[in-house]
């Protein structure tokens, strides 16, 4: 991998890592708040985009989504499935 290919991807994977966590504690503020949420689709789309580990960071800091099994079991299963990927294909 070219060094401007694996710069553009270091780029991508922190906004879409820092894209999920903000999600995350915003969809907590609305959910104190009883305001309009994120939907749970999009949560689970930014973790399988490569954000995996800034939802999982949101979902620790923030306490969010934390009793629901395919949050707590899901996004850490789609965070080893991205580790053994990038293993795999370097």
């Amino acid at each position: 991998m070219s060094r401007i290919a694996a710069f553009a991807l270091a780029g991508y994977l922190a906004a879409i890592n820092l894209a999920a966590f903000v999600t995350f504690g915003a969809d907590k503020r609305r959910a104190r708040q009883h305001a309009w949420r994120v939907p749970e689709r999009t949560l689970f789309l930014l973790a399988m985009l490569g954000g995996s580990v800034g939802a999982v960071c949101g979902m620790c800091a923030f306490h969010h989504k934390t009793q629901h099994p395919a949050f707590r079991y899901g996004l850490p299963a789609i965070l080893l499935a991205q580790c053994a990927l990038l293993i795999r294909l370097t």
